[in-house]
């Protein structure tokens, strides 16, 4: 989309609902404003002009070799769009012809590339779980270490919301996608092939960044590490996330209370309860909202901070959970907890007050609980019936994996070829 404008201010959708948002619960927004807001945000066709899931993803199609080169930046209404779209349709019927398949440009280095590209754009939380599961279909494994390995060497260079101040369209005029592959080949494998033909290399050779402020260069980052990075501990042994550069710098390394939901109806009926026991150093916790528990893993990880804090002034909180969040959310929200508490991983066991501690230089997510009284609550867990029992939704439960496997169909995952079939 194009960028979104509000009484001055530049407005970028779903990060900027968000945050306004969270001032018309604290009771700081007008009924007349929020309109305006509305109608000010999606002014075009488009997807959302955040560094949100849709912008990460299409930038990582094209790291990947997927897309003609440049096609990830172009705002929806600009006439270069149809251009490129009537390149890609010519483009694929060659394809077809040549028989060239994904399997031969979506490769394990290729991979690497789209997990540096992120790092570099700080995107979406979400585009950890499409990797790995599109990875998983191609036969490739990626462990949450490489993310976390290719994180701690790569510096954020795009100044985008919600990390940053910028929009998609800013990113387009600054020069988009080849311009920041350019400014870190030396990250890159350059020889990967792409849908052209052509190698990575080839295709961003002599792109250039025509604003520093909004592709960084790499003696000026926005962050000296990835927009992403893994935790474990005894809370999440098998992973969790947590987007650093949109979180407040404090709460990135931070000990507090429990606060426990057991699901989101729990949550959404006592959160703005003027008697909640809740402080800013408390610890909001979401349970049964994964892959099995919400089911379907929704985008509920951006936990809304109490409206009483609300109206203290407090606008962030370290807040965890087995789900999703909007590539467009904001906040020190860890996500992604697995296993995840509806099969019994080891958030199912968190209890309000535990101590819990979030350290993200040491990549830490612990609840300070020995093994002696966490095996006790374990054998009083009772799992949560599940949602469905018949049905393609029983055959989902049944075969959706963890969030760490990329939350896909187990046996959509690459194996042995499926034969030809025999023709008489």
């Amino acid at each position: 989309m194009l960028r979104g404008h509000w009484r001055g201010e530049t407005l970028g959708s779903g990060t900027d609902v968000w945050k306004y948002w969270a001032e018309r619960r604290a009771g700081n927004l007008d009924d007349q404003s929020w309109r305006e807001l509305e109608l000010g945000m999606a002014r075009s066709p488009g997807t959302c002009m955040t560094m949100g899931t849709a912008a990460t993803m299409m930038s990582l199609a094209e790291t990947l070799g997927m897309t003609l080169p440049g096609a990830s930046s172009i705002p929806a209404v600009d006439a270069t769009h149809a251009h490129m779209a009537s390149y890609s349709g010519r483009l694929i019927v060659e394809m077809v012809w040549d028989d060239v398949k994904p399997s031969d440009i979506m490769t394990r280095e290729a991979f690497d590339n789209a997990i540096t590209v992120d790092m570099a754009l700080g995107g979406s939380t979400n585009a950890i779980i499409h990797l790995v599961a599109m990875a998983g279909r191609a036969g490739i494994k990626l462990p949450l270490e490489r993310f976390d390995e290719l994180s701690r060497s790569t510096p954020t260079l795009a100044d985008m919301k919600p990390s940053g101040k910028y929009l998609m369209e800013d990113f387009y005029y600054a020069g988009g996608l080849r311009a920041l592959l350019n400014n870190m080949r030396d990250l890159l494998d350059l020889d990967c092939t792409t849908v052209n033909g052509k190698t990575l290399g080839e295709n961003i050779d002599g792109a250039g960044v025509y604003n520093d402020d909004v592709i960084r260069s790499r003696n000026n980052p926005l962050s000296s590490s990835g927009g992403t990075v893994v935790l474990r501990g005894n809370l999440a042994p098998d992973g969790a996330i947590i987007k650093p550069t949109a979180a407040e710098a404090p709460l990135l390394q931070h000990t507090g209370p429990a606060l426990v939901f057991e699901n989101i109806d729990d949550l959404h009926t006592r959160i703005d309860d003027e008697t909640l026991d809740v402080t800013a150093d408390s610890v909001l916790v979401l349970k049964n909202a994964g892959p099995h528990g919400g089911p379907g893993m929704p985008e509920w990880g951006q936990l809304p901070i109490p409206k009483k804090l609300l109206q203290q002034g407090v606008r962030d909180m370290v807040r965890i959970s087995d789900c999703r969040m909007s590539g467009t959310s904001y906040g020190a929200c860890v996500l992604h907890v697995a296993p995840e508490s509806a099969v019994g991983g080891p958030l199912a066991l968190v209890r309000t007050g535990d101590s819990i501690t979030l350290d993200v230089e040491r990549r830490v997510l612990s609840m300070d609980v020995d093994d002696e009284e966490l095996a006790k609550r374990r054998a009083q867990w009772m799992p949560p019936q599940p949602h469905y029992k018949r049905g393609y939704g029983a055959l989902y439960l049944h075969h959706v994996t963890q969030a760490d496997q990329g939350c896909d169909f187990d046996f959509l995952h690459a194996g042995e070829p499926t034969p030809e079939p025999k023709i008489y």
